[in-house]
C-alpha cells in the first residue's frame, strides 16, 4: 500500500511539471488508400473517431476503433493503420508532445490505448476547439490550445488510474527513496548532499538525474514539499506560525513567513484566515 501511494505521488508530481506542445491538429476524412505499416514517430498521437471503419495496431495490440472512441498512440511505439472497407474513418486527430524532464510522460505511464467515452459529444467539441485554436495565429490561441489539450488528457487519465511501466520500476524505486527521505526529514534542514546520498550519487549527477525524471531540480522539489506541508498544517491545525516553521524545516518563523508569502501570495496568517 505504501509503495502504491508513493508511486501515485510521483505520478502526480510528474504531471504537475508536464510540458505540453501541440504539433498538429485537424479533422480529416481518410481516403481509401489510407495505410501505413510498422513505423514509429517521436510524438504522441490521438485519434477521435467520428465515422467509418478502420484498423490500428499499437505495439502488439490490434484495434478496430468505432465512432465515439478515442485512441492513444504513444511516441516511439511501433504502429500501423489501414482502411478495412469502403467506409474509411472521419476523425479528429492531433500530434503532441507531453514532456517531463527529458522524457515523454507516456514513456513512464502505462495507460490504455482505446477509450470508450461516456460523453463523446463533449470530446468532439473539445477537439473542434483544439483545431480552431491551433490554426489561429494569436498569443491567446497558444494558451487556448494547451488548456484544451490538458482537458483532453485529464479525461484520458481519469478513465483508468495510470501505473508506471514495468521497465521504469527501477527508476521509480529510486525516486521513491528520495521522496520518502524528504517526507521523513521535512522538519529538518535537508542538504543536496543528503538527498543525493539516498541514491549514492554525486550531487552534480543527482541534480541532472532528478530533473531529467521529475522535470524540476531537487531544491525546487524540496521547496514545493515544504509549502505543501505548511499549507496543510495551516488548514488543519491550530499550531502557531513558529511551530509550523519548525515542522517544515525553516530556521525561523520570520524566514518561513517571507518564503511562504513569496511562494503562495499570502502570509501564513492570511492564508489560514482566507482558507
Amino acid at each position: 500500500m505504501k509503495s502504491e501511494r508513493s508511486e501515485q505521488e510521483a505520478i502526480q508530481q510528474m504531471l504537475l511539471n508536464m510540458q505540453v506542445q501541440i504539433l498538429e491538429a485537424k479533422k480529416t476524412q481518410c481516403w481509401l488508400e489510407w495505410r501505413e505499416l510498422d513505423y514509429t514517430v517521436s510524438y504522441n498521437k490521438l485519434y477521435f473517431i467520428l465515422e467509418g471503419e478502420g484498423w490500428v495496431k499499437i505495439g502488439e495490440e490490434e484495434l478496430y476503433p468505432k465512432p465515439g472512441q478515442l485512441i492513444l498512440m504513444p511516441a516511439r511505439t511501433k504502429q500501423s493503420y489501414s482502411t478495412i472497407s469502403d467506409r474509411p474513418f472521419l476523425k479528429y486527430w492531433c500530434h503532441f508532445s507531453a514532456a517531463v524532464g527529458d522524457a515523454d510522460v507516456f514513456s513512464w505511464l502505462d495507460v490504455p490505448r482505446c477509450y470508450d467515452l461516456d460523453q463523446p459529444l463533449e470530446m468532439s467539441h473539445l477537439f473542434q476547439e483544439l483545431v480552431n485554436a491551433h490554426h489561429t495565429d494569436t498569443a491567446a490561441a497558444r494558451l487556448k490550445e494547451k488548456s484544451v489539450m490538458l482537458d483532453i488528457l485529464s479525461r484520458v487519465l481519469a478513465y483508468q488510474e495510470p501505473q508506471i511501466h514495468s521497465h521504469r520500476t527501477g527508476d521509480m524505486d529510486r525516486l521513491n527513496k528520495v521522496q520518502q527521505y524528504v517526507k521523513d526529514h521535512l522538519h529538518e534542514e535537508i542538504t543536496l548532499e543528503q538527498m543525493a546520498g539516498t541514491l549514492h550519487l554525486h550531487p552534480n549527477y543527482f541534480i541532472k538525474y532528478f530533473k531529467r525524471h521529475f522535470g524540476i531540480t531537487p531544491q525546487k522539489y524540496l521547496s514545493v514539499k515544504r509549502m505543501e506541508r505548511a499549507k496543510l498544517l495551516l488548514r488543519t491545525t491550530s499550531l502557531s506560525i513558529k511551530e509550523i516553521a519548525d515542522a517544515t524545516g525553516f530556521e525561523s518563523a520570520n524566514y518561513f513567513s517571507k518564503t511562504f508569502r513569496k511562494e503562495v501570495g499570502y502570509s501564513p496568517s492570511e492564508y489560514r484566515n482566507n482558507i
